[in-house]
């Protein structure tokens, strides 16, 4: 099972931190790092070999957690512009994990595909590989960073320290990033096809002649699109949290939250106990948005890392970021409604700090700039504000601020099918988590219809990212190595239940 923390930040999909967003300092450029001479006693070490590709140790780890995990790790050059390969080249940086007896793994490894977009495939992976521990026992996983995140290029500026930034302020901070990274970087080629050619790259420099996939929330769109472009190459593909190929980023967010939240909450309107101590959490959440939309309020807080007393401004799209992010997570959602009703009664010092600990975590999670070369490319007809959505937690700022920041962003091409279904006898997986609040249970409905041998399986109770929960990593295992989806035994998944909403800080009614 992922941690809390974990499943918080691997549950980021597509545009997780454009709530807030300035873009005005780069980060350090690591794929130039990547490329320093190793330290002689590492560079005696004995490669290991995989097809044309040099391994050497390495330690794979998280800026948001402690977690690491031994592997070893290469670089392979790719150009940036396919159109013109004599051009820059990118460093995709990669990472093999190995059975215990490396010579007797199958011939198939299993690539894992980050989210985001803008996470880091090496930095994401130590975090959830426990639930890979049975396919580590057959088979090689393989780690790319996708170029633009991690080590593979690094397309990354600095978010905004106010939540309440203007549409107008983020449209300049985009711009700002834009010209920045465009010193070291073609923002137009970092594209999820981009992405799928460095990966049909990397498979036929390792020698394997099929691959599976696993991709988690925009993972799943880099692993339909590869399937789709390279269907004799692709042997399995498991999408986790599925974003459909049909599906126009933008403005989905609002509505999906709300019919999540709404789902959420009903734990505890239903539950007397917490109905009694906390009331209506939805009628709260939406008075204390109101409350301060109008007058936003100064809070002392603790920080959760060092213990110190701070004092900031507490504003409406802070608790409805918080709020956003925790849905994403049941067993963080759980305390949502006690977080709520504190705030309404004044106490506010709670959910302030909580805030804060989950911006500063965001901060290391996604490469922004990768971010917006995919999205302004790939999703800019679907950034519309809606009527419908003014009464939703988010409103419609995600979709005008995504569309501010697109209209400076240099924009790349995309196949003229990309948004077409997903029509393939590829054995499928998909996982869809219940209470999702942003690729819901009837997006992996839509995807598993086109996918004759695929199968669909909707963990009760869950949210985004669910490979980890309950049994998954075992029939995850299972269809790996079988690839016939409609054998697998999902009795085990019944066992999954529900996380009761806390009524207090200690915990739920026995």
């Amino acid at each position: 099972m992922m941690s809390r923390k974990t499943r918080t930040l691997l549950a980021v999909a597509a545009l997780g931190a454009v709530l807030g967003y300035r873009a005005l300092k780069p980060a350090p450029d690591e794929a130039e790092a990547a490329k320093a001479p190793l330290p002689a006693a590492e560079a005696e070490v004995k490669p290991l070999m995989l097809g044309s590709l040099a391994f050497r140790p390495c330690t794979l780890d998280s800026p948001n957690s402690r977690d690491s995990l031994e592997a070893q790790c290469t670089t392979f050059e790719v150009p940036e512009d396919r159109g013109n390969p004599q051009g820059r080249k990118i460093a995709l940086n990669i990472a093999l994990l190995t059975p215990d007896k490396p010579e007797s793994a199958q011939p198939d490894p299993v690539f894992f595909l980050a989210g985001g977009p803008g996470q880091s495939a090496t930095q994401s992976y130590p975090q959830i590989d426990p639930a890979f521990a049975e396919v580590r026992k057959r088979r090689n996983v393989i780690l790319v960073d996708q170029r633009g995140t991690g080590k593979s290029n690094l397309l990354s500026c600095e978010p905004p320290e106010d939540d309440d930034a203007s549409i107008e302020a983020m449209q300049a901070s985009a711009a700002a990033c834009a010209a920045t990274l465009s010193g070291k970087a073609d923002l137009r080629h970092y594209t999820t096809t981009d992405a799928v050619a460095d990966l049909d790259a990397v498979r036929q420099a390792i020698g394997a002649a099929r691959i599976n996939l696993i991709g988690v929330s925009y993972g799943t769109r880099v692993a339909q699109q590869y399937a789709m472009r390279h269907p004799d190459s692709t042997r399995s593909i498991v999408l986790d949290s599925v974003v459909p190929n049909t599906l126009q980023l933008g403005n989905i967010f609002a509505r999906n939250l709300d019919d999540a939240l709404a789902l959420q909450f009903a734990q505890c309107t239903g539950n007397p106990a917490c109905k009694a101590a906390l009331g209506d959490p939805r009628a709260e959440l939406d008075a204390l948005l109101a409350a301060l939309r109008a007058n936003p309020v100064t809070v002392r807080y603790r920080d959760a890392s060092t213990g110190q007393e701070h004092e900031d401004v507490l504003r409406a799209d802070t608790v409805a970021g918080l709020v956003r992010m925790y849905a994403y997570m049941p067993e963080a959602a759980a305390l949502l409604p006690k977080l709520i009703h504190e705030a309404r009664n004044g106490r506010y010092g709670d959910l302030m700090a909580l805030a804060k600990m989950l911006q500063g975590g965001m901060k290391d999670s996604m490469a922004m700039g990768m971010q917006l070369s995919v999205i302004c490319s790939e999703d800019d007809e679907g950034m519309v504000a809606r009527a419908e959505d003014a009464d939703t937690v988010l409103g419609n700022r995600m979709a005008d601020g995504l569309a501010a920041m697109c209209s400076t962003w240099p924009k790349g091409r995309m196949p003229a099918d990309f948004h077409k279904p997903l029509a393939t006898a590829v054995p499928a997986l998909v996982l869809e988590g219940e209470f999702d609040p942003v690729t819901p249970p009837r997006y992996g409905e839509e995807v598993a219809k086109s996918l004759p041998n695929g199968r669909l399986f909707v963990l009760r109770g869950q949210g985004h990212a669910v490979v980890g929960a309950g049994c998954m990593p075992k029939l995850f295992a299972q269809f790996v190595d079988t690839t016939e989806a409609a054998a697998l035994d999902g009795t085990c998944l019944e066992k999954l239940n529900y996380v009761p909403p806390f009524t207090s800080f200690n915990g739920w009614e026995p």
